[in-house]
């Protein structure tokens, strides 16, 4: 029976062309080529999987671990559970090519194991509302990529979206501020947690309380979480939760308890130790709650996820991590590199109390349409490279240096990196044909930068960059001289998380240049953006930029001393309040890419990017890209150039 499925799975899997050694992500643990391939239709080879006693050389994680030999003349896939043998069957299907109309696998040995126990990826749908289908389509890319567990965010302040047949006011339009009547019936949730159960993932389902509670409070009519009435309401929709799925499938609930900033949400000194001892004691599962939270008397058991940079670890329990990895908030381009030198738990491994970490999208203010949940946050990208993070481990621990950077050109740490982004972007272009993957390669190129000059408060004041590109430059007895080269397709000049960055400086107005070559007059499309929105909190930064700006700081473009003219904008000028109405158009690889024209040779670059002290984030975004039915991918023959100096044209 394994045999059968093994094979229909490949068939229906694996698409890609041969490739001299596949791009293989998450990268194994221990991986040797042998330059042979097997043919799966040579009817005089062998092929199978077989669960086995023990595997030599595991030291973590064994249940997940696997190990595969593919000669031409067999391929043995073995794990001890069927979890393994489910991992090790994603990397087949990285292994399988096709040629000539024929189907191969590329010859390997591999033994390999995840890296910390628990890899997840969550999804707020209590904001949000995504249909069955969408989510399916997410938990098939967390399959491939070995995650285990799916973190389902299912209640919040716009709607408490699980259907309770004891309670059937929580799901009423009235009680929902944001897509009302939306919700998942207890047969459609009990459908995702299969769907995930097949997939060897775990469904984490999180009733986030007592903060996070508007609709839970306005369905019941109670003006306060400190109500008598709510604890016997909440002991009974968790008894309601956990009938409807048996432990082996859902052996984790979360309680949310963060984020309690109102006196309206602070519960009664019994509630959480009730909630606690019903989830643990009364029906044996494992109790998950956010760390900064409510404190919990007499808790000894609970997983705390940590999820902002004041979450530490609690003394003696285990912990998860979800502090640097919040999808909502990170650009496509400067974010994918954060997630890769992230070191989830500070550590290679996780350990006894180290069990993991979990990718979160908050996607926080409303969106238009539901999809735009995905397509306004870098969510395919992500999932990618952190199941690199989560399962290979980050090996070397680089804290905080190269989230806000990239490490430097001759480094070990930039090779790795370029390595991993030729992977990412092969797959990019072999199995994301039909999903949004805002990623295109960005090692190459080069930028200088220049400034602050000081504004004075006034950022459409001109500066001597905007005249000439020279070595430095003296403006009021002070000397500027273009950096070292900085690299990226988005540079942060300083991170809005603090992370170290290249030009901590807050303030004033920096300039950046670089040449591109092009081998002949062609019109691009380019991605250009300034000071990125996130996707939550309102419209951080201020007001949206009126008519004719790029950003509400007022940036400019040139390109061969051309200005470029920002977008037309769906909704210029919103004040920073506006909070509930979507997002359309503001950020770069949401919106239609920017038409620019090269020329033949060299073409010169100029950036000006002012900044003040209310700039949540300060970055700049220029990349000319490739678009061709809904795919990004790289213009090949450009290149990038950022010496001061002048060239043969």
């Amino acid at each position: 029976m394994l045999l059968v499925v093994f094979s229909a799975f490949l068939m229906v899997q694996c698409t890609s062309e041969k490739a001299e050694q596949p791009a293989l992500i998450p990268m194994p643990q221990n991986l040797e080529w042998n330059g042979e391939a097997f043919n799966m239709v040579d009817s005089s080879a062998r092929f199978g999987q077989r669960i086995v006693p023990h595997l030599n050389e595991i030291p973590l994680n064994e249940n997940e671990a696997y190990s595969l030999d593919v000669t031409s003349d067999s391929l043995i896939l073995s794990a001890l559970t069927e979890e393994g043998l489910f991992r090790g069957l994603q990397t087949v299907k990285q292994l399988t090519y096709f040629e000539n109309g024929k189907r191969f696998v590329a010859g390997c040995s591999i033994r390999d194991w995840p890296a910390f126990r628990l890899r997840g990826f969550m999804q707020d749908v209590g904001r949000n509302f995504q249909p069955v289908e969408m989510l399916k389509e997410q938990i098939d890319v967390l399959a491939t990529y070995k995650f285990n567990a799916f973190h389902f965010h299912v209640t919040d302040n716009p709607g408490w979206r699980l259907e309770s047949k004891e309670y059937p006011q929580l799901n009423s339009p009235e009680s929902m501020s944001r897509w009302p009547g939306k919700y998942y019936t207890q047969e459609e949730f009990k459908v995702l947690v299969d769907y995930c159960y097949e997939r060897k993932i775990t469904l984490i389902p999180e009733f986030d309380l007592p903060g996070h509670s508007a609709a839970f409070r306005k369905a019941f009519g109670f003006e306060s979480m400190n109500d008598p009435r709510v604890q016997p309401v909440l002991i009974d929709l968790i008894d309601e939760l956990v009938s409807l799925v048996p432990p082996e499938k859902m052996p984790y609930i979360h309680l949310g308890t963060d984020e309690v900033w109102h006196s309206y949400e602070e519960p009664s000194p019994t509630l959480l130790p009730a909630l606690l001892e019903r989830v643990t004691q009364y029906h044996g599962r494992e109790l998950i709650v956010w760390r900064p939270g409510q404190h919990i008397e007499g808790d000894s058991v609970s997983i705390t996820q940590l999820w902002s940079s004041n979450g530490h670890p609690k003394p003696g329990h285990r912990y998860l991590d979800s502090r640097l990895n919040y999808l909502n908030h990170l650009d496509p381009l400067a974010g994918i590199p954060q997630l890769y030198f992230e070191r989830i738990n500070g550590a290679a491994h996780g350990d006894s109390l180290r069990m993991g970490g979990i990718l979160c999208n908050w996607n926080d203010n409303l969106v238009a349409n539901q999809y735009d949940a995905v397509l306004h946050n870098p969510v395919y990208p992500g999932i990618v490279t952190y199941s690199e993070t989560s399962w290979t481990g980050q090996s070397e621990g680089f804290g905080e240096k190269y989230l806000a950077k990239f490490p430097e050109r001759n480094s070990s740490a930039f090779q790795k990196y370029t390595d991993f982004e030729e992977r990412l972007i092969k797959h990019r272009d072999l199995y994301f044909q039909d999903k949004p993957f805002p990623y295109v390669k960005q090692t190459h190129i080069k930028w200088r930068i220049a400034g602050p000059f000081n504004h004075k408060g006034d950022v459409n004041k001109k500066f001597p960059p905007e005249d000439s590109i020279a070595a430095e430059y003296v403006v009021d007895s002070e000397r500027y001289a273009w950096s070292e080269p900085v690299i990226g397709g988005t540079v942060h000049l300083s991170h809005f998380f603090g992370y170290p960055s290249l030009f901590p400086k807050e303030t004033g107005t920096y300039y950046a240049f670089t040449r591109i070559w092009s081998p002949e007059d062609q019109t691009v499309n380019s991605w250009i953006g300034f000071h990125d929105w996130s996707r939550s909190g309102g419209r951080r930064g201020g007001p949206f930029p009126n008519q004719g700006q790029w950003h509400n700081t007022n940036p400019q473009v040139w390109l061969n001393g051309e200005i470029i003219q920002p977008p037309e904008w769906i909704n210029p000028g919103l004040e920073d309040s506006s909070s509930e109405i979507p997002f359309s158009d503001e950020n770069y690889y949401f919106r239609e890419p920017t038409k620019i024209q090269l020329r033949k040779g060299w073409n010169e670059v100029l950036l000006k990017i002012p900044v003040i002290p209310q700039t949540w984030k300060r970055m700049f975004t220029f990349v000319p890209v490739q678009v061709e039915a809904g795919n990004v991918s790289e213009i090949e023959e450009l290149k990038f150039f950022a010496e001061i100096k002048k060239l043969n044209k």
